[in-house]
C-alpha cells in the first residue's frame, strides 16, 4: 500500500515532534499528513512552537497510531524542505472548515518534508 493510500484509508492519532536549535523538544497533536505527488508530505500548521522550531532545526518525527486494538502505525523521520504561507494549495488541502475568527488572526503555513526513514510504530526499523 502506498503512503498516500495508507493515510487516506487509515484513521488514527498523530504526533509531530520537533526541537529548536538548542535541542529543546516539543510534541504536538497533528492530523494525517498530506502526501504530495513528488513523495514529500505536508502539514498545515499555525505560527506556533512547532513552526518556530522548524525555522532553526528542520528535523521532525511524525508518529501515527492507527485506530483500533493493538499498536499499529508508522513513524516517519522527516526533514523540512520548504513552506508556503497562506497559499492556494494550503486552502485546497484543508480537511476541516476554517474558523473565520481564528483564520483572520493567525497565519497558516503549509510545510513540506522529505521522508528520511519510515518504520513501524512498534519494533525496530530495517536500519535499526
Amino acid at each position: 500500500m502506498t503512503l498516500e493510500a495508507y493515510f487516506e484509508e487509515k484513521k488514527g492519532f498523530g504526533v509531530l515532534s520537533t526541537a529548536d536549535g538548542d535541542g529543546r523538544v516539543n510534541a504536538a497533536v497533528y492530523s494525517r499528513p498530506h502526501v504530495m505527488e513528488d513523495g514529500t508530505v505536508a502539514f498545515i500548521m499555525w505560527d506556533r512552537l512547532t513552526h518556530s522550531n522548524l525555522q532553526s532545526n528542520p528535523s521532525a518525527l511524525f508518529l501515527f497510531r492507527e485506530e483500533g486494538p493493538g499498536y499499529k502505525g508508522k513513524r516517519l523521520y522527516l526533514t523540512k524542505v520548504r513552506e508556503e504561507e497562506e497559499s492556494e494549495l494550503l486552502h485546497r488541502l484543508r480537511r476541516k472548515d476554517p474558523s473565520p475568527e481564528k483564520d483572520a488572526k493567525e497565519s497558516k503555513f503549509l510545510v513540506f518534508f522529505k521522508i528520511d526513514k519510515e518504520i513501524p510504530l512498534i519494533g525496530p526499523g530495517k536500519d535499526d
